[in-house]
């Protein structure tokens, strides 16, 4: 989550790119990114050169190689490989440092892949570098040397901000997701090096992001092996996304995180165009909850599933046809209306999801989660694609608290109910004995089922009052007597003081 003092550098850099003549808040954005992409390739180098020294052993695989790079042949255009590093240029004089990047270092991150048709290259193909002077450079150089890159995601904060600052951003629910809800859904969905791996929404790639890091980080041996990091890096994480921007956003961001040919695509998730079904095992997403879409763009098998127009229905009937039957699962962000709405879609999704499908939770987030960008009230389906059925005990949690205020500032609080959610998940059968009254409990299918399969926590929590025990009537006169008696003897002494 981006910071007050990330947000004052970011509205500086802004600001000078704009006061520089670029007006377009797309094309400022674009701007930003290409730069602070190639800072990051840098200081990942740097970090990989200290490890490799430290264990005495030769850098593999280096973005920036010893020598001379041949940028282009017709026409022979070279430099040093050292020119192309941001801990090289920064330092030249403005002038300098424009002709550098615009001539050398531009070029040269878009031909990063050596020809080979990945995402990275399909989406930097057409991109333009447009700073317009070496003032402008060298003041936006600086803000972004300024920032901390340690932040794992620090592209996705900056994109989200930005988007933030985008008059249109948002009309189709176009929000980034907050990363420690990323989080806690990865963690309660434990991606391995056996799943194939989707968003159908992607964005700036936020869920593959954080998959590739759990992964990481939990698989390290298993990864130690040729084919299982062959298949990390290519063919483990697909996204699609109809947004060109995010798209160039979410490879940048998955080839800096190790993954250099994720199955990003340019494509419309609900058309007739997706042909992809029962592919995946396992699907996070957090689709657009706005909108609707032309009836005659929507996927047929789609409508069949559920006859509507929107969009959040779709892309829940959609997780389910590119599950796999068996082993496939999900965790979607839905608007509480997907979990109670009355319309004949609405209930014909929920019992999909009940009758023919297993669902497993459903976790009710408070509405401030996606402040200060919006203020839906929100919940997390989890289930598994069957098609034979299979829900048994469905698992309501009534989550309070995130970690961050639920105002506009969401600044950091104490409360945060994210790690019991990931810890009682794990442990189900320990929520058997649970009262309707506490914060998570389960209920059985067949109450689901007489309830219409409405899935609001508030159609199955019980609200525990406690017996208030006022006094006698007399008293409380008695105590208004009182009152009234020392406010008048008040207000003649303040008579006095007054002299009136």
């Amino acid at each position: 989550m981006i910071t007050g003092e990330l947000k004052n550098k970011v509205d500086s850099i802004w600001d000078t790119i704009w006061t520089g003549g670029i007006t377009s808040p797309i094309t400022v954005l674009e701007q930003i990114t290409y730069l602070m992409f190639m800072k990051l390739l840098d200081d990942n180098q740097l970090k990989a050169e200290a490890n490799a020294n430290v264990l005495g052993v030769p850098l593999k695989n280096k973005v920036f190689q010893d020598g001379v790079c041949v940028i282009s042949e017709k026409p022979r255009i070279e430099t040093e490989y050292r020119n192309l590093r941001w801990n090289v240029f920064h330092n030249f004089e403005p002038g300098e440092m424009l002709a550098n990047i615009r001539d050398y270092v531009f070029p040269f991150i878009k031909t990063i892949g050596e020809g080979k048709d990945t995402a990275f290259s399909r989406y930097m193909k057409d991109t333009v570098f447009l700073i317009p002077t070496a003032k402008v450079l060298a003041k936006v150089v600086d803000g972004i040397d300024s920032m901390d890159m340690n932040n794992k995601d620090i592209m996705g904060d900056v994109y989200e901000y930005l988007l933030g600052k985008i008059a249109s951003a948002g009309e189709n629910g176009q929000f980034r997701t907050p990363r420690h809800i990323i989080n806690m859904m990865v963690q309660l969905m434990r991606p391995t090096l056996k799943d194939k791996i989707l968003d159908p929404a992607t964005g700036s790639a936020g869920f593959l992001l954080s998959s590739a890091a759990y992964i990481s980080e939990h698989q390290k041996n298993d990864l130690m092996k040729r084919e299982n990091l062959g298949y990390f890096k290519s063919g483990l994480f697909s996204g699609f996304d109809t947004d060109q921007s995010m798209l160039r956003i979410g490879a940048m961001n998955m080839m800096l995180h190790g993954v250099e040919d994720p199955h990003i695509t340019y494509q419309d998730s609900l058309s007739g165009d997706n042909t992809e079904r029962d592919a995946f095992t396992l699907i996070m997403s957090n689709p657009p909850f706005t909108g609707s879409v032309f009836q005659e763009d929507i996927s047929r098998d789609l409508l069949a599933l559920t006859k509507t127009r929107k969009t959040e229905l779709l892309f829940c009937s959609l997780f389910i046809k590119m599950l796999r039957a068996g082993n496939g699962r999900c965790a979607s962000i839905v608007p509480d209306g997907v979990l109670f709405g009355s319309s004949r879609a609405h209930k014909e999704l929920r019992k999909e999801l009940v009758e023919n499908q297993q669902l497993i939770a459903v976790i009710s987030m408070p509405s401030g989660v996606f402040k200060p960008y919006a203020g839906v009230s929100t919940a997390i389906l989890i289930f598994k694609k069957t098609d034979t059925g299979g829900t048994g005990n469905v698992w309501f949690y009534d989550m309070k608290a995130d970690g961050f205020s639920l105002d506009d500032k969401r600044s950091e609080i104490a409360d945060n109910d994210i790690p019991d959610i990931i810890a009682r998940f794990h442990n189900l059968d320990g929520e058997a004995g649970r009262e309707r009254t506490e914060q998570s409990f389960l209920v059985p299918k067949q109450e689901i089922v007489e309830n219409g399969y409405d899935l609001s926590i508030n159609k199955y929590k019980k609200v525990a009052y406690v017996a208030v025990e006022y006094p006698p009537t007399s008293e409380i006169v008695g105590r208004l007597y009182e009152l009234q008696e020392q406010i008048s003897h008040e207000m003649d002494e303040l008579k006095k003081l007054l002299r009136l």
